[in-house]
């Protein structure tokens, strides 16, 4: 039997905010591997729907450059071991100029810069990982760093005139998406991307959870909990959070497409947080 230590209990909690002995009796039951609690805990009901992959202990920051006429942009993470570094301004701008080179050149190397700032800093550094985009078509990209770095945004947003591009209207509404992403942690633009794996093992936990119900309220249930699972990681599903949740992101964008009197679709978007397993 796999030892169950205090850190890994503490760990479990973090993740799901069950009660200290629901994880320690999951982790038992799941042998330690934390991934298979996660899930034990779920069907039982006791823990927070987490989507995520666990946090690893990691340091560092998320840097983000946008090429002039907003059409690529670069969004890179880049990891330490302490806070203290990342708040060093040498780390920042290095993770900056990381940014900013890739935007420029996607082959770019920027081992020798790094091994540079390994000697003057004294801390291991790792570039963890790095999005590229460039817009297909009429659009922008833009990009939302959070305050402290830990959190950073890139979205691509279409338009079906290249008049509509310049319109500030448009502009506000593609920083207020940034913004969304952000704060609001979806996994998709649509209910479409969603991987169907996800949404298999979703109703499978949301089954576990109602099987004593009668078998006719089952599938109701089942379809209410679905439905719930996309408002929380769908992005046009969401509340807007800019109008306090009073409307879903797709009935905002509906509205601001309407007064352009244009097209508006949000094509991709990626969300980093520092020390996130890349894998979701």
């Amino acid at each position: 039997m796999a030892e169950i230590t205090a850190a890994a209990v503490a760990k479990l909690r973090e993740m799901t905010n069950a009660g200290m002995m629901d994880c320690k009796k999951a982790l038992v039951e799941a042998g330690g591997d934390t991934q298979k609690a996660v899930e034990i805990l779920r069907k039982k009901g006791a823990a927070t729907a987490q989507i995520k992959a666990a946090r690893s202990a990691k340091e560092g920051l998320i840097a983000q450059h946008i090429q002039p006429g907003a059409r690529l942009g670069v969004l890179v993470e880049v990891n330490c071991e302490t806070d203290f570094v990342a708040r060093n301004e040498s780390f920042r701008a290095f993770a900056e100029e990381l940014a900013r080179k890739l935007a420029v050149d996607p082959g770019a190397d920027p081992e020798a810069d790094r091994q540079k700032l390994v000697g003057a800093i004294r801390e291991n550094i790792r570039i963890a990982r790095h999005t590229r985009m460039e817009v297909c078509a009429n659009g922008m990209v833009a990009a939302y760093i959070h305050t402290g770095a830990k959190v950073g945004v890139l979205v691509e947003v279409g338009a079906g005139q290249e008049a509509t591009v310049a319109n500030d209207d448009f502009k506000q509404l593609v920083k207020d998406i940034t913004l969304q992403i952000a704060a609001a942690h979806p996994l998709s633009v649509s209910r479409d991307q969603i991987d169907p794996a996800v949404i298999a093992k979703e109703k499978e936990i949301a089954a576990e959870q109602v099987k004593n119900k009668p078998p006719q309220a089952i599938a109701k249930i089942i379809e209410g909990k679905l439905e719930k699972f996309y408002q929380s990681y769908c992005l046009l599903d969401q509340g807007f959070v800019k109008k306090n949740s009073e409307v879903s992101v797709k009935d905002h964008v509906a509205t601001v497409a309407k007064q352009l009197g244009d097209t508006v679709i949000i094509r991709r978007f990626v969300r980093y947080q520092v020390g996130e397993s890349p894998a979701a």
